[in-house]
Order: C-alpha cells, then sequence, then structure tokens
C-alpha cells in the first residue's frame, strides 16, 4: 500500500481528501503546516506527497525547494490559481505535477496513481547510456557528466532517460507530454518544457541556443548523441 503525505491546513477538505484516498486504497498520512514537513520525511518513509501552495509556518514553493534537495519522492501541488505563473514556479522548483483547486477527487487520484506507477517503472530493468562525458544508469539512477553527479528530480530522470533512449529522433512534444504527465497535451501545459529547461541548466546546456537537448520548432525535441564531449 502506497503511502501518501497531504500536506493541506484547510480541515476540511484535508479530512474529506484524506477519506477518499483512504477509501481507494493508499495509506495517508497528514500535515497541516509547512514547517513540518522536512523533518516528517526525514523520521517517515512516504512515497508521494500532496503539498498545498498556501500553508502555515512554511509556504509550498519554500517545502517545496527544501524537500527537493534531499528527497526524490514525488511532489504533487495543489494551487488555488489558475494562473501559469504559479504552475511554473512550483514546476520550477522541482514538483512533479500539479492540480488547481478545488480538485475533483477522480482526478487528483488518477494523478496520483500515474505518478506511483511512473516511480514504480523507473525502478525495472537495469540498463545504462552512455555519450561521451554523460552516463546515465537507469539502475542507480544517477547522471554523471564528466564523472561529476549530477542531481535531477525523479521526473526529470525519466525525462532525460526518454530523450536520450530516443537520440537522434525528434520526439514531439504530444508524444513526451503523454509519456510523462499521462494525458493528451492540450497546447497550454508547460510542464515539459519547464522540465526541459531544468536539463539543460543543469547539464551545461545553452538556454538561449541549446545544443545537446534541442527544441525542433514546430515538432519537438532532439537528444544531439555527440554534443557531450570525449
Amino acid at each position: 500500500m502506497a503511502k501518501i503525505l497531504l500536506v493541506e491546513d484547510d480541515l476540511g477538505l484535508q479530512q474529506l481528501t484524506r477519506d477518499y484516498l483512504e477509501n481507494n486504497g493508499l495509506e495517508v498520512a497528514v500535515l497541516d503546516r509547512g514547517d513540518e514537513v522536512f523533518s516528517y520525511l526525514e523520521n517517515n518513509q512516504v512515497d508521494l506527497m500532496i503539498l498545498d501552495v498556501m500553508l502555515p509556518g512554511k509556504d509550498g514553493f519554500s517545502v517545496c525547494r527544501q524537500v527537493r534537495d534531499k528527497f526524490s519522492l514525488p511532489i504533487l501541488m495543489l494551487t488555488a490559481k489558475g494562473e501559469d505563473f504559479d504552475q511554473v514556479i512550483g514546476l520550477e522548483l522541482g514538483a512533479d505535477d500539479y492540480v488547481i483547486k478545488p480538485a475533483e477527487p477522480r482526478v487528483l487520484l488518477a494523478r496520483i496513481n500515474a505518478l506511483l506507477r511512473r516511480g514504480q517503472a523507473s525502478v525495472k530493468a537495469p540498463e545504462e547510456l552512455q555519450f561521451g562525458d554523460l552516463c546515465i544508469d537507469k539502475t542507480s539512477r544517477i547522471v554523471r557528466l564528466k564523472n561529476n553527479e549530477i542531481t535531477l528530480t525523479s521526473h526529470e530522470f525519466e525525462l532525460l532517460w526518454l530523450l536520450a533512449s530516443n537520440s537522434g529522433e525528434v520526439l514531439s512534444r504530444e508524444h513526451v507530454h503523454q509519456h510523462m504527465i499521462g494525458r493528451q497535451y492540450d497546447g497550454l501545459d508547460r510542464t515539459v518544457d519547464v522540465r526541459v529547461s531544468r536539463i539543460r541548466k543543469k547539464l551545461g546546456d545553452n538556454s538561449d541556443k541549446p545544443y545537446r537537448i534541442k527544441t525542433v520548432w514546430g515538432q519537438g525535441y532532439l537528444f544531439v548523441s555527440d554534443a557531450w564531449g570525449m
């Protein structure tokens, strides 16, 4: 049974969400303050965290940044705002997905299950990819560039693996979005774009004129196999 940490200060919504998730086979622990999250994760095994943005003690963005520096568990953020601004901030700080409140329970459950399935699939089939100075080890989920370990979130790793596994092939934004997010691309969601940008930054690609992970206008993304030195 997967264990979910729900961080939500609206006690009524917290109880409704907890009851629904537990009735659908998940174990749920709850917190209502952001400044209690890090300590809880240090002392408890959690498979996924649902994190509200507006919290007492420490806001959800600050919590996400703090947690992501040490833990790789999937983070699903809840935001009461629909602005692209909030969604992008969360993703840039390492969140894996977001849901706009009030979240329809079945939608929330579907997002949770999608994140859990991808996490389970990621530990299978030991494989390794090598491109010049870049080594991507799927077994240990470690990425090294010039022998320096690069810290990626769980979903950044999976996105890099997807692109690298199809090196030299342009993957459409629709294909990448469906594979990574588990739903059809609506033409507006910037989740994949933000993750590609974060991967580029961490792997020393040029953000203005990327040459390692290229964006092919009107087509998609291209992982360039011979752009990694050596």
